[in-house]
């Protein structure tokens, strides 16, 4: 009898938390690394939410809490919903828990059975697949292209489901590509979904207040209200709000599913931390005032990458609408050598030699499920995006 579960045989470790170390264990090494890698912004929480995380302490707010939440948070996550997103939702059908991801596991957790499947939309964000593969159903995937700027089509969602098709994952922005959908965009997806009465729609709106210029931010159920009670929405404070370390993830959804999922958690890590949930509601409930100064950052920085890797040697970089990513092509560079006489035969050769040759941190694009391109996260100052570019530029240059 084997001591491991077979179900870890069908999953791989995150291509991102890998580079991620390997870049750490190069910096402890002495290496002027820059680290393009990791989904995380430079940004320091608001004091005003530090603060309220301050005083809950000093009120002993430091005890177990409910299992899907404490009262406070889920009343502000039905406010949230209402104000920015027309969703009515009650408390009930709200659940927090620790992260994103864990909401995402939970409702994967408490609804597949084997032979499921779950559409993932290609270029994906690393863990849908694994943890699809975890809770025992299929991924299946839905391939976006580059000149539709990795943009989802109806007829490629289409394609993708098919009986077996519990849940379809959109992300928007996206991680990693920073697409985005527009109403009218997001309107032809949920059209097709409202022809398949059996299929269930999760979305990641992670990065919601992460978008540029006059794009204007949607989620399915708000576009078609007839998806309401089989959608699961969720989103977090990780993002907007420089609250990654604080791991709080949220989700609002039917009610039967909002208590199969409440079942999973009290009998997996129950309640999250009750710090964290007081933060949270000073988060959602509090001042936004930082929202458009992370915006006007973030665009900046994503205008000058965009910039200077279309001035690069192979790559083509179309500019995102969201999120802190981009997600150049490097197909033209498939085949050339390394500075060390290495043959690039794949995207992960590329962005390897990439941290070894100019010590520039980056995720190759298989990882995500479409290639040959490579996802940089520009969540990091001005100045060391520029040097990176500069490296990048550099390094595509000796390529022969």
């Amino acid at each position: 009898m084997a001591f491991l579960a077979d179900a870890l045989k069908r999953v791989k470790p995150s291509a991102t938390i890998t580079i991620t170390q390997k870049a750490r264990d190069l910096k402890a090494q002495g290496k002027d690394v820059i680290s393009l890698s990791v989904g995380e912004p430079d940004f320091d929480t608001p004091d005003h939410i530090k603060e309220a995380a301050i005083a809950a302490i000093r009120r002993g707010e430091t005890k177990y809490t409910p299992v899907s939440g404490i009262p406070q948070l889920r009343e502000a996550i039905t406010r949230k919903l209402k104000r920015e997103n027309g969703l009515d939702y009650k408390p009930s059908q709200t659940i927090v828990s620790t992260g994103g991801k864990h909401v995402i596991y939970n409702a994967l957790l408490a609804t597949l059975n084997p032979g499921d499947e779950v559409v993932c939309v290609s270029p994906y964000w690393v863990s849908y697949p694994e943890m699809v593969a975890l809770c025992g159903g299929t991924p299946t995937f839905a391939e976006t292209k580059i000149e539709n700027e990795f943009k989802l089509q109806p007829e490629e969602l289409e394609r993708a489901i098919t009986p077996k098709t519990k849940w379809v994952i959109l992300n928007s922005p996206s991680n990693p590509s920073g697409a985005a959908y527009s109403h009218a965009e997001m309107k032809k997806l949920t059209d097709v979904l409202m022809r398949h009465p059996h299929v269930w729609v999760l979305t990641d709106d992670m990065y919601e207040h992460l978008v540029y210029g006059d794009f204007k931010f949607v989620t399915p159920a708000q576009v078609e209200p007839g998806l309401y009670e089989r959608t699961l929405t969720m989103n977090g404070v990780s993002k907007s709000y420089a609250m990654t370390g604080w791991r709080i993830g949220y989700a609002a959804g039917p009610q039967h599913l909002m208590n199969a999922m409440d079942l999973v958690q009290g009998q997996q890590t129950s309640g999250t931390s009750a710090i964290s949930q007081w933060a949270a509601v000073e988060a959602l409930d509090g001042t936004q005032e930082h929202i458009p100064v992370f915006r006007k950052a973030f665009e900046r920085r994503r205008d000058l990458v965009v910039s200077m890797l279309n001035q690069t040697r192979g790559l083509v970089c179309p500019k995102p609408e969201g999120a802190f990513y981009v997600y150049p092509d490097c197909s033209a560079l498939i085949g050339k050598k390394l500075p060390n006489g290495k043959t690039i035969e794949t995207d992960e050769d590329l962005v390897m030699g990439l941290l070894e040759d100019q010590a520039v941190a980056a995720v190759h694009g298989s990882s995500f499920g479409l290639g040959p391109n490579f996802r940089i996260s520009y969540a990091t100052s001005d100045e060391k995006l520029e040097e990176a570019c500069r490296r990048i530029q550099r390094f595509c240059a000796e390529l022969r």
